[in-house]
């Protein structure tokens, strides 16, 4: 396996403020566009979603390699990014900074420390992650799935009953 890989992508304006990109391991192209607040058409991808977009996946990939390295087991992984971008007048647009909220659910709450600890060494091993210098804030959330018995029970124990009343 080499140590060392080259990934290519081609983007070109077809027409206004539209374009398309591609790439040569899918038979498909994205259509974007500049975004809607700077004059861009609705309904396509723009290059913050793209890049948000890229840090999810490489996050969510990321985290697979870490927790089958260390022999996790998780049930689900959903991984949302928020980026703010403000305009100025001199500098144009710039991203001010970036937060990543994975929500990773698991079998049982002995597990959640140990996905959190997994989330926190995800960021820091994360290629696209590490690539990206504006700020980036890690707002993880870990939860047991509960079992719709647990839940009866739960709500029972916290429930005021009054017998008789």
């Amino acid at each position: 396996m080499p140590s060392e890989y080259t990934y290519r992508v081609s983007a070109w304006w077809t027409s206004g403020r539209t374009g398309l990109a591609k790439c040569e391991s899918s038979p498909n192209t994205i259509h974007f566009s500049e975004a809607a607040e700077l004059g861009g058409l609705q309904g396509r991808w723009t290059p913050e979603q793209l890049l948000l977009s890229a840090l999810a996946g490489c996050f969510t990939t990321t985290f697979n390699d870490v927790a089958r390295s260390a022999k996790f087991e998780y049930t689900d992984l959903e991984v949302e990014i928020e980026a703010s971008v403000r305009r100025t007048r001199g500098a144009g647009c710039n991203c001010n900074e970036i937060l990543i909220r994975p929500r990773l659910t698991v079998s049982t709450e002995d597990q959640c420390e140990t996905g959190l600890m997994l989330l926190r060494r995800t960021k820091s091993v994360c290629m696209i992650s590490r690539a990206i210098t504006v700020p980036q804030t890690l707002e993880p959330t870990v939860e047991a799935i509960k079992l719709p018995g647990e839940a009866w029970r739960e709500q029972e124990a916290s429930a005021d009953v009054k017998i008789g009343v």
